[in-house]
């Protein structure tokens, strides 16, 4: 393995040094924060933009896109549950957590460009099941895919 990633180092295309450098920034992230490694891939970092939406702004990178040169759909679902999840975790007491139950999404326009952004908002929030909704936008502040998900809320054991 060390010999070949040190051909990749030394011998690789831009895009496969890429994807080394996404996989330890995964590997650091998930070592500082305890977070998933797809959180690392994804550069997922968030912000409140209120009390009831979270954002996170990514930036596009080769392990999104398709064979096409867009972002890839299970990307893009990923980014919206990911963001939908992280609201509602975030604003959970430390003795309870949420799951996805339901996912639905909507794909719009090609994902292109440099950046992403990311947002969720809540539809309904009950005390045990929680209706979500996100959208991720390209650069341009063009939607490219909407979704809704439930979540459901568990005690921690």
């Amino acid at each position: 393995m060390i010999e070949e990633l040190k051909n990749i180092c030394e011998e690789g295309s831009e895009e496969e040094q890429q994807i080394l450098e996404l996989a330890l920034k995964s590997i650091r992230q998930r070592r500082e924060r305890k977070s998933a490694f797809l959180s690392g891939f994804l550069g997922l970092q968030g912000e409140f933009v209120d009390e009831r939406t979270y954002r996170f702004d990514i930036p596009l990178t080769v392990f999104m896109h398709n064979s096409g040169g867009a972002v890839h759909g299970g990307i893009l679902a990923t980014l919206i549950d990911s963001v939908m999840g992280s609201l509602i975790n975030r604003s959970l007491p430390p003795e309870e957590y949420a799951v996805t139950t339901e996912l639905k999404i909507n794909y719009l326009r090609p994902g292109k460009g440099e950046k992403l952004r990311a947002e969720a908002t809540f539809l309904h929030r009950g005390q045990t099941l929680v209706v979500m909704e996100g959208s991720v936008y390209d650069d341009r502040n063009k939607r490219i895919a909407h979704g809704t998900g439930t979540f459901i809320v568990l005690k921690r054991s």
